[in-house]
C-alpha cells in the first residue's frame, strides 16, 4: 500500500477558512499549505522551505500561529483557519502595512505574509512589545532580503501607532 502524502483514499474534510465553511474531498496527508494554495486558490501563504523553518506558509489555526507546510489537512478538520487573505479587515493590518512600506520591511514578498501574521499574533498578545519581544515573536520567520532591522522597526512603529490611537 502506498502511503506517501497525496496518495491513497481521499476523505471529506470540513473546516472554516477566513470565516467561510469549506468541505473538501482530499487526501488526508496532503499538506494544508497545498490545499489552501491549489484547491482554495489562497496563495498568500508561500512555499518557502517545506520544512517548517522559514514561516512563509504561516497561518492561524484555531488562533495559533502555525506553519501550514507541516500540517496534514486531516489535522485541520473542524478547525478555524485564517490566512493572510482573511486578515484584510483586522485592525492591525493598516498600521502594519503602512509601517512595512515606510520602513522598507517588505522587499521580495516571500516572507511578508508570514511576517505580517506573526506580527499580528504578537501584537494581539503584547500591544506594546519590547524589541526583544519583537525578535522572539518573529523568530520563526526567515527573510533573505531585509536583514530584519527594517521588519523589527516596522512592527515597533505599528505598535506605537496603535497605542497612540
Amino acid at each position: 500500500m502506498n502511503t506517501s502524502p497525496g496518495t491513497g483514499a481521499k476523505c471529506v474534510v470540513l473546516f472554516t477558512v477566513n470565516g467561510e465553511a469549506k468541505k473538501l474531498f482530499v487526501h488526508p496527508m496532503e499538506r494544508l499549505l497545498d490545499v489552501l494554495r491549489n484547491d482554495l486558490r489562497l496563495t498568500g501563504a508561500k512555499e518557502g522551505c517545506g520544512e517548517g523553518e522559514c514561516g512563509s506558509c504561516s497561518i492561524l489555526l484555531d488562533g495559533m500561529l502555525v506553519n501550514s507546510c507541516l500540517v496534514p489537512v486531516a489535522q485541520a478538520s473542524g478547525a478555524s483557519i485564517v490566512t493572510i487573505e482573511g486578515m484584510s479587515a483586522h485592525a492591525l493590518m493598516n498600521p502594519l502595512q503602512e509601517a512595512f512600506l515606510e520602513c522598507g520591511g517588505a522587499q521580495c514578498g516571500i516572507c511578508t505574509p508570514g511576517m505580517i501574521l506573526a506580527a499580528v499574533y504578537l501584537l494581539e498578545k503584547k500591544p506594546e512589545p519590547a524589541p526583544a519581544d519583537i525578535r522572539e515573536g518573529l523568530a520563526g520567520n526567515l527573510c533573505r532580503c531585509t536583514g530584519y532591522m527594517q521588519i523589527f522597526e516596522a512592527v515597533s512603529k505599528a505598535a506605537r501607532r496603535r497605542v497612540t490611537k
